[in-house]
């Protein structure tokens, strides 16, 4: 594989062993480059602004500097994509905050280690063809060419493209869990909280009904209630009660009761 669609990768734990046991998942995919690796954070900084890394596996807990004062001590322009892997859940939330692309809690799958890395070439791969359309609009218009149409971006895998929120963090006395949106039933609201119905179980999440539908894939989700949000995929039947009243029932059983405001994002179902 020529070097330049190489992801270039680094790798920042001050484990040699998890180190090594980075490298060697890595070493399985052909898109992936290692470029150096770092046993701190002094070094990790160093080795990003050295060698440009396109991706950082990076872990949090750290002598001197920590993962997260890493990426501070970085100009916007010199932070790469970014995995923490780390043997401590607490900072999950913080990390997402910073919009980290990943969250990997030691021990993890090798499956699920794949999977981050994968989500990781895909937004690489959409940074450079945005990064290439860029530059050649620049070199045209050099030449006068200005009424030249902007080539169209190419289109990138869902996973790298969507703005909508595919897994929770949510702090559940002394952990966090993490919940794939699609296991999600229905959300009801909980004045500052939302309580969130997965699997049989009802988890009390720290986000307004607005915040969280603003994350959420309408195309999947639907408000239905000022205090309830459905899953469509969970939709079991429609029930009339009278000439104006509609319920939602679910797949577990549950009924919900749809707003008249609402009530109109159901006409096209029939």
């Amino acid at each position: 594989m020529n070097a330049p669609t190489c992801i270039r990768t680094l790798i920042v734990d001050d484990e040699p062993l998890a180190r090594e046991g980075v490298r060697l998942l890595l070493a399985t995919d052909p898109e992936v480059r290692v470029v150096g690796e770092a046993g701190n954070g002094p070094e990790a900084v160093r080795l990003i602004r050295e060698h440009r890394p396109d991706l950082v596996l990076l872990d949090v807990q750290m002598p001197e500097l920590n993962g997260f004062e890493v990426l501070a001590r970085l100009a916007p322009t010199e932070v790469p994509a970014v995995i923490f892997v780390t043997a401590y859940d607490s900072y999950a939330l913080r990390a997402f905050d910073i919009h980290a692309l990943d969250y990997l809690l030691k021990p993890f799958r090798d499956d699920r280690f794949h999977d981050a890395v994968g989500r990781a070439k895909a937004q690489v791969r959409l940074a450079r063809m945005s990064d290439l359309s860029q530059r050649l609009m620049s070199v045209l218009s050099t030449y006068g060419e200005r009424d030249v149409t902007p080539p169209p971006t190419p289109a990138a895998p869902a996973s790298a493209t969507e703005p909508w929120v595919r897994r929770l963090a949510i702090r559940d006395t002394g952990r966090v869990v993490f919940l794939e949106v699609d296991e999600i039933e229905y959300i009801e609201a909980a004045d500052y909280y939302v309580q969130i119905h997965a699997g049989g179980k009802a988890y009390l999440h720290r986000e307004t009904m607005q915040s969280l539908e603003a994350r959420l894939d309408p195309e999947r989700f639907m408000r239905i209630h000022r205090s309830a949000i459905v899953n469509s995929r969970r939709i079991r039947e429609l029930r009339s009660e009278g000439r104006r009243d509609l319920v939602v029932v679910l797949t577990s059983g549950v009924e919900l009761r749809v707003a008249r405001s609402h009530r109109e994002k159901f006409q096209h179902l029939g």
